[in-house]
């Protein structure tokens, strides 16, 4: 990673460690600032203020992503990774990403008339995830009367739905231990029928 982007990184870690901890509102860019142990000038160059970084999320969560797939083994079929995947990445919101900013961050994805951070296909995410199903459905794991496209659009929609849920119910209950009661489940639905 270059200097750049590990400024940026910092940045974005920092601001969302102290959203998590001392919330949104309370969080000045002199505290991410500080927090990052970088300039002002640093900042404004990648963002254009505090509400900039909401759409940073999904940058944290594709480093969360990168470490992940090093801990896939060939031993899991595509649903046991495509579920690794989503605990791990739900107990990591549970532990530091609050629901109120989870929503800010899909209220400004609704909102938003540049790009949406949650949906583009550049990111991390998208494109284990196609790699993931790709294999699934070579290995026969996964239907193959849907496209690749189809079945990751529908998991990230269905992952999306999860999130949403726990915002609107203000967190109530543990994002990772309900998911991993649904996303199975849901999943299943995309194992080749049997003959």
């Amino acid at each position: 990673m270059g200097k750049k982007s590990n400024t940026k990184a910092r940045i974005v870690s920092a601001a969302w460690k102290l959203f998590y901890e001392q919330g949104y509102e309370d969080t000045t860019v002199e505290d991410i600032v500080a927090a990052s142990e970088t300039s002002k000038g640093s900042f404004y160059h990648y963002f254009e203020g505090k509400d900039a970084l909401l759409g940073a999320l999904s940058v944290l969560f594709d480093e969360e992503y990168e470490s992940l797939r090093q801990r896939l083994t060939p031993e899991m079929d595509a649903v046991e990774q495509l579920v690794f995947l989503n605990r791990a990445l739900f107990t990591m919101i549970d532990n530091t990403v609050s629901p109120e900013l989870l929503g800010r961050l899909f209220s400004s994805q609704l909102i938003t008339h540049g790009e949406k951070h949650l949906l583009s296909r550049d990111r991390t995410y998208f494109k284990l995830l196609q790699q993931i199903v790709r294999e699934g459905q070579q290995k026969g794991h996964l239907r193959t009367d849907l496209s690749a496209n189809e079945i990751v659009k529908g998991y990230a929609m269905f992952e999306r739905g999860l999130m949403y849920d726990w915002c609107l119910c203000n967190g109530e209950y543990a994002l990772s231990r309900y998911a991993g009661q649904m996303m199975p489940m849901f999943l299943q639905g995309y194992r080749p029928e049997e003959k």
